[in-house]
């Protein structure tokens, strides 16, 4: 992992107070709405919905909330892309994940944030009080089963990466990684080959345990090998699928 020094301290945005909380929200025109939780309410429910939430903007690099911060909000990721960051007690920064468009934070019953949650990218969220998502989540209970079906499948991933990174070799890590983020732009609809990395080399390397000089050769083995095409640091062309699964799977 990769030595990480803080930039200067600024305010969570879940800590900003006043209107600056956020506009509200017509969730009929959400292009996201068929990925998220929110898939789960009919039309006429989604007024309710409308009524709760609050769009948030974040600025690339910004902290939505910090590790120990009480968790009094739950979020949608709309667009842009979130890092979950843990300063670990020797210094070095440990990326634990990565939300992207449809996924959910704060689906827990842990009472303080677990992570520091920080913007990649130019990211927009959907905003609910942690008690007025459990209400609708009590009103509402196809809801409440896709909250639960999302929680499994996290968990199910969660394990997955665990237990790459304690078997795979490196460019093994990295094919496990562009195939996720591959079969969750399938489920957005996007079927090309080219696909947009939001994420840097660093947080790359602090995800998979890595260094960034190892991510970036094995980038360029891949490349070599005809595996991908790399556009520029963050266009990857997926050229040859089957050998990354094969990769992924440890049958390099």
């Amino acid at each position: 992992m990769s030595r990480f020094s803080s930039p200067m301290p600024q305010r969570a945005a879940s800590d900003c107070p006043g209107p600056a909380r956020g506009a509200p929200v017509d969730c009929t025109t959400c292009r996201i709405r068929h990925l998220s939780v929110c898939a789960a309410l009919g039309d006429e429910e989604v007024s309710a919905l409308e009524a709760v939430v609050s769009s948030l903007h974040l600025q690339p690099n910004s902290t939505l909330v910090r590790e120990g911060d009480p968790r009094r909000q739950v979020y949608s990721v709309t667009a842009g892309a979130l890092r979950l960051v843990r300063l670990l007690p020797d210094g070095r920064r440990q990326v634990a994940g990565f939300l992207l468009p449809g996924d959910f934070l704060g689906l827990s019953t842990a009472e303080t944030h677990r992570h520091d949650v920080e913007a990649v990218t130019e990211t927009m969220l959907c905003r609910f009080r942690a008690e007025d998502m459990q209400a609708l989540r009590e009103r509402f209970p196809d809801l409440e089963r896709k909250l639960l079906s999302r929680a499994m499948t996290e968990l199910d991933a969660a394990r997955e990466t665990a237990l790459g990174l304690a078997r795979l070799n490196p460019i093994e890590r990295l094919a496990a990684f562009l195939l996720d983020l591959s079969e969750k732009r399938a489920r957005w609809g996007r079927t090309e080959q080219l696909m947009v990395l939001p994420m840097g080399r660093a947080d790359i390397a602090d995800h998979l345990g890595l260094t960034v000089e190892t991510v970036s050769r094995s980038f360029t083995r891949l490349r070599h090998d005809g595996v991908i095409a790399l556009h520029d640091i963050h266009g990857v062309e997926l050229l040859d699928r089957k050998r990354l699964v094969d990769l992924a799977a440890g049958r390099g």
